[in-house]
């Protein structure tokens, strides 16, 4: 007990003793003791709430530029060193997806509209949301055999065709920070996944490029039961699809390794896909594959933009347990693509940020007939290959889809009533954007009803048809009959533009007409007074009217959906004040709904409701019968 207390010592004390004829060193002992705390857990919770809430001018900015990464790289922007490979990569993958997004919106068993509307849409709102500078967001194969196994169901179960909701789960998982699980997909994991993805997509696209008719295999065991279907029909392969995709792949893979090769002597790669995209098209087209080998093309690409609607909240109970895995899946990949080429080319992306930004591709658009997004494989493939640098390219790609929806087609009103919901929706909100885009929808068109077209019309040589003499050449007019269409409703906005219009295109006004007949009438009376003959004969030959050079006014009323009471009143001003210049004016090609608001508003007087004609052909040929019929009348009294 001694040599324990002198050992205590001497530790304490730092001294060294001879113990059992052995040299032992003793060094102090370290005492730690805890220290107190100084705060309770009330004020350490208070704490991080006043710092979580507080609201300073650089925590502001922090969290605009963190939510908008755009802000932040976009300035950096080098012009002369990104914009050739953001070009033309933009521009490859842009004229790609025109027929690869209405392929896949089958697939999806979409309208082929629809995938051109969602990647138009993902590849803007991910420009403004997205970290990663690489990956092409839009339509993913693997997501579309998802989504069409869904509205199978769905339109199978109820009857009527799905618009499948947008996944929402992504932007919930951003706003609960659920990025953190990307750490956990390791590279084997990615590689893997990202493998195993393109097996899919390419057993999917298989079909296609052997030109077979099959169908669509769906849940567990697909990738095999897909295959089996294919080579149970491999004797019925199109031979002329099959050698475009190889001549495609001979053309396509070199060219790949030649720009992969000669890279660092390229400001841009060379744009094979484009070229191949282009000779493809045109071959096929005057080669006429379609008629002569039966190959299968995309065909006619549908344009315009449908009016936005909210999607059916009432799917989202069949939907929702469908939504996470494809939600997930969507996730994955593209965190994937995204952490692949970032460690590739040097930079980080946040898997976070990834999760707003693709839940926002998925919310804004789903207002406007779009089905779901992720980062596309085969696209980003492409994107990366052709010299992308930053997400310009996504901007650009988008631009080349609205010039194939918008300005390859004759331009519309809607066109308008697009950008306005579009900005409004994407700059405001969804739901004020929504309320924006039906008040811009309603003036849109009260203004194209209130100023309509209203040509006159011609007669194709025979046939009964007639159509408008300003838009086609070679047409034929009756003489004596004027026919006129106004292409609107009539109603109380319209009706003096109805009037006006009308008096332009004849060029009579009856108004004027009784005018100067009346001016004439009284002058008339009053030069009776003058005692010259022949003075009052001479200022009677002055005052006789020209004649119109028609006696018969056909009005086509096919445009016509409906009449209100000052229409009707409009149109029994017409025929009056026509009448009494002795102009008769037809009714032809009125629907039921004007027929019946005719005759409700005592349009016709009694025995007159037959002056209403099936056809233009039929009025025109009662008009000349009349007017031939009154001749010889005349001419016999």
């Amino acid at each position: 007990a001694k040599g324990k207390r002198d050992i205590e010592y001497c530790a304490i004390t730092q001294r060294s003793y001879v113990l059992r004829g052995k040299n032992c060193s003793f060094h102090p002992r370290m005492f730690l003791e805890p220290q107190e705390k100084k705060r309770s857990m009330k004020a350490l919770v208070v704490k991080q709430a006043k710092k979580t809430c507080s609201c300073t001018p650089a925590k502001v900015k922090d969290c605009v530029f963190n939510l908008l990464p755009v802000l932040q790289w976009l300035p950096k922007y080098k012009l002369k060193e990104y914009l050739l490979g953001d070009l033309m990569s933009g521009l490859i993958v842009g004229v790609l997806l025109v027929p690869q997004s209405i392929a896949y919106s089958l697939l999806a068993g979409q309208e082929p509209i629809y995938g051109l509307y969602t990647s138009f849409f993902a590849s803007i709102i991910y420009f403004i949301f997205g970290t990663s500078r690489h990956i092409s967001v839009g339509i993913f194969g693997v997501l579309c055999l998802m989504v069409g196994q869904v509205v199978d169901r769905e339109v199978q179960r109820a009857g009527y065709d799905l618009e499948p909701a947008a996944l929402r789960v992504h932007v919930a998982m951003g706003f609960f920070q659920v990025g953190f699980v990307s750490v956990y997909l390791s590279d084997s994991l990615l590689s893997g996944f990202v493998t195993g993805a393109s097996f899919t997509i390419l057993t999917s696209q298989a079909k296609y490029l052997l030109g077979l008719d099959i169908p669509r295999s769906n849940g567990i065991g697909s990738f095999v039961t897909t295959w089996i279907n294919i080579f149970r029909n491999i004797h019925r392969t199109n031979f002329c699809d099959l050698i475009t995709s190889l001549l495609c792949f001979l053309v396509l893979i070199p060219s790949k390794e030649l720009n992969e090769h000669f890279k660092s002597r390229l400001k841009a790669p060379i744009p094979v896909e484009l070229a191949v995209i282009v000779v493809a098209t045109l071959t096929s087209h005057f080669g006429k594959l379609r008629e002569n080998y039966g190959s299968s093309v995309a065909g006619h690409i549908p344009t315009g933009f449908l009016p936005p609607r909210p999607p059916d909240w009432n799917l989202i109970p069949s939907v929702a347990l469908d939504a996470l895995p494809i939600a997930i899946i969507g996730f994955a990949i593209t965190v994937s693509l995204s952490e692949m080429f970032a460690k590739k080319h040097g930079y980080t992306v946040k898997a976070n940020q990834e999760m707003y930004a693709i839940g926002f591709c998925n919310i804004i658009p789903s207002f406007f007939h779009c089905f779901t997004t992720s980062a596309a494989l085969a696209k980003t493939l492409v994107k990366e290959s052709t010299g992308c640098r930053t997400q310009v390219s996504g901007l650009l790609t988008a631009l080349v889809i609205l010039l194939v929806l918008l300005v390859i087609a004759p331009l519309k009103v809607d066109t308008v009533i697009w950008l306005v919901t579009m900005a409004s929706s994407a700059l405001i909100s969804t739901e004020i954007g929504l309320l924006v885009g039906v008040c811009f929808s309603m003036l849109c068109v009260i203004f194209r009803t209130q100023r309509p077209e209203a040509p006159l019309l011609g007669w194709v040589a025979e046939s009964e048809t007639y159509e408008s003499l300003s838009a086609y050449k070679n047409l034929q007019t009756k003489p004596g009959v004027m026919v006129f269409r106004f292409e609107a409703p009539l109603y109380y906005i319209n009706k003096e533009c109805f009037k006006s219009t009308l008096y332009k295109q004849t060029g009579v006004n009856p108004v004027w007409v009784k005018a100067a007949k009346k001016k004439a009438a009284k002058r008339m009376v009053r030069e009776k007074e003058v005692d010259s003959r022949g003075k009052l004969t001479s200022i009677s030959m002055e005052l006789v009217p020209e004649p119109l050079g028609f006696h018969t006014i056909v009005i086509d009323c096919c445009a016509m959906q409906f009449l209100d009471t000052a229409g009707i009143r409009a149109l029994k001003e017409v025929c009056k004040d026509y009448g009494e210049i002795e102009v008769q004016v037809l009714l032809a090609q009125c629907n039921p709904s004007v027929r019946s608001s005719l005759i409700r508003g005592e349009f016709f007087k009694e025995g007159e409701d037959h002056l209403l004609f099936h056809s233009v052909h039929q009025a025109v040929d009662f008009a000349l019968g009349a007017w031939e019929h009154n001749r010889s009348c005349a001419s016999k009294n």
